[in-house]
């Protein structure tokens, strides 16, 4: 058992520490934990998200024709949103080609954009080979220089082309998914030779005066559901902006950070996160905004937690195993620590750690169903063993009792024991051949022990050519002594047909078999190969009796106590008193009969 728990440990080690084989399986759990536990929590309303919807699409073809609109609606909403003193009017737009038809609309916005220091413009990190020096380019797009910088380092962006470079609070909205494709990240920054560029939620966060963490990357700890921040439709905005007399509440953006988005299907701005599959950009923007407005992310355990946990599982498993605590037991046990460490990762989601489970999971019920298997085998072949070996005392459908039962235990039992002797065949020996007689022996006993197993009895032991059978041992027997003395008068008649057989009906041969009822102790008694067997003063008696058989001249005698548990279920013929060695009185002795 050892080694395979040294095997399965090695294995979810390198799981934990390389292979990465259960992780999408891990992370869709992790996901599900945080899924749950977003649910129940409010979104800041201090952010709000300025949606184009599908609405929008429908209710501003009208009035400024098939998306993309001009530019100039995007100055009507800067300019009634400017007035309700919002903190930041973030856009998560992208604004990258000039409008060739229309520039006196990109000039209206750009007259908008540039009365107002809190707008904030999306750009987009790409890779090429005639990407500008980051030296020339940093007033314009917020790079960092850090000490010992590269002043040949490249960085290629897409930014707000519509808007003079003067007017570029800017910062990127790469979307950043996981190995699986599911976005569980924000950037906060690119590092890039020694520069950084700052993410827009980065941005946005340290122009508003938000510790941003020294990280390139934050693990998103989600509010809600995948449309959780409070949203208005762009349409509904517009046209209130555009009346002279609004119906919208006049403060309704005061103090907020407001987040202009695209919500609408077709236009492509939805990603995979924890919470769904067609999250909208601007909720995932929302919440790195949120997350760093608040001082929440979410953190991974260190990897030591899980392996300790794998660790202790497995080392708790093997002990189970070696000290052989039932196997349903500690799947039970294994079951409900299950359940304990699941629910204890979910309850951590809540507090923002990620406590990931599965491998160690994995690996505990792994060890489990192959350390199962391999007991189950292990039992199975001492089972077959035991079929095997106890088939030859007992009848096989009483092994299968016996298995059931869980097997034999040494202990004292009242039984009844039964020797048989054979007599008068060295005679019968003298007209055959070695093989023939050996032969004729093995006959003579497989017929008689056949007649034992059918009257319920256990073969205990050959003793040369004596049989001694036991009954009410190893199953218990109510009616030991009167299936055994039914026994002996079979095995009488059992010896009649096979003289028959042998046409050895007038030789003297012959047994002798005597039967005694007491206590003894039984079970599988030796030293290294073990046998069941029956000890103690009740074996003695029951091997005398049958020594008595010769002089008392009976094929069959009892002692007075197998008489007696017999009750009337025979006639017993009193053949007198006899002494036996080890005894002060003497013994009375019967010879049973069927009744007529």
């Amino acid at each position: 058992m050892k080694p395979l728990a040294l095997a399965v440990l090695a294995v979810a080690a390198l799981e934990l520490f390389g292979f990465g084989v259960l992780k999408p399986l891990e992370n869709r759990l992790l996901d599900s934990f945080v899924r749950q536990q977003a649910a129940a929590l409010t979104p800041d309303p201090e952010i709000v998200v300025v949606n184009i919807d599908e609405r929008s699409l429908v209710a501003m073809e009208s009035l400024a024709g098939r998306f993309p609109w001009p530019r100039e609606v995007y100055g009507t909403l800067i300019e009634g949103l400017a007035e309700q003193k919002p903190r930041a009017i973030v856009f998560d737009l992208m604004f990258s080609e000039p409008d060739q038809y229309r520039p006196q609309s990109d000039q209206a916005f750009i007259d908008a954009a540039s009365r107002y220091d809190n707008i904030y413009y999306p750009m987009v990190r790409i890779h090429s080979k005639s990407a500008p020096k980051a030296a020339e380019i940093a007033p314009h797009i917020g790079l960092v220089r850090r000490p010992g910088a590269d002043p040949d380092a490249r960085i290629a962006v897409i930014p707000p082309l519509v808007l003079p470079p003067k007017l570029w609070r800017v910062g990127t909205i790469n979307y950043l998914p996981d190995d699986d494709g599911v976005g569980r990240r924000y950037y906060l920054r690119h590092s890039e030779g020694g520069w950084e560029l700052p993410s827009l939620p980065a941005r946005v966060a340290m122009d508003l005066g938000y510790p941003v963490p020294d990280a390139d990357a934050m693990v998103l700890a989600w509010r809600g559901k995948a449309e959780a921040f409070p949203s208005v439709s762009f349409s509904d905005l517009y046209n209130d902006f555009e009346r002279s007399n609004r119906q919208r509440p006049a403060d309704e953006f005061r103090g907020k950070i407001v987040i202009v988005g695209a919500d609408a299907a077709g236009l492509g701005d939805r990603r995979v996160t924890p919470l769904s599959h067609i999250q909208p950009g601007a909720e995932i923007l929302g919440t790195a905004i949120e997350n760093l407005k608040n001082g929440r992310q979410m953190r991974y355990a260190q990897a030591a937690w899980p392996a300790a946990i794998g660790l202790a599982l497995l080392l708790l498993l093997w002990l189970s195993f070696e000290r052989k605590i039932d196997v349903r037991a500690t799947g039970a046990a294994l079951a409900a620590a299950t359940i304990f460490l699941l629910g204890a990762s979910w309850f951590l989601a809540g507090r923002l750690v990620l406590l990931p489970l599965l491998t160690p999971l994995a690996a505990a019920w792994t060890f489990y169903a192959a350390a199962a298997l391999a007991e189950y085998l292990r039992e199975r072949r001492q089972r077959e063993a035991a079929v095997a070996e106890f088939s030859r005392f007992v009848n096989p459908h009483v092994v299968r009792q016996l298995l059931e039962q869980g097997g034999i235990k040494t202990e004292r039992r009242d039984v009844t024991l039964l020797f048989s002797d054979i007599r008068g065949f060295t005679t019968l020996s003298e007209t055959r051949t070695p093989e023939e007689v050996v032969d004729l022996i093995n006959r003579y006993f497989t017929l008689q022990v056949e007649v034992v197993f059918r009257n319920g009895g256990t073969l205990d032991k050959y003793i040369g050519d004596c049989i001694m059978a036991i009954w009410g041992a190893p199953l218990d027997d109510a009616q030991h002594a009167k299936n055994a003395v039914a026994c002996a008068l079979d095995m009488a008649d059992a010896l009649q047909a096979f003289k028959k057989e042998l046409g050895a009906e007038h030789l003297e041969f012959d047994v002798g078999i005597g039967l005694h009822s007491g206590p003894a102790v039984l079970g599988f008694i030796g030293s290294r190969k073990r046998e069941y067997t029956a000890i103690g003063d009740t074996v003695n008696v029951a091997s005398r009796i049958e020594g008595l058989t010769k002089d008392a001249k009976r094929r069959i005698l009892v002692s007075k106590e197998t008489k007696d548990l017999c009750g009337d279920a025979f006639d017993f013929v009193s053949c007198g008193t006899f002494s036996m060695k080890g005894r002060a009185q003497p013994a009375e002795l019967f010879e049973p009969r069927r009744k007529p």
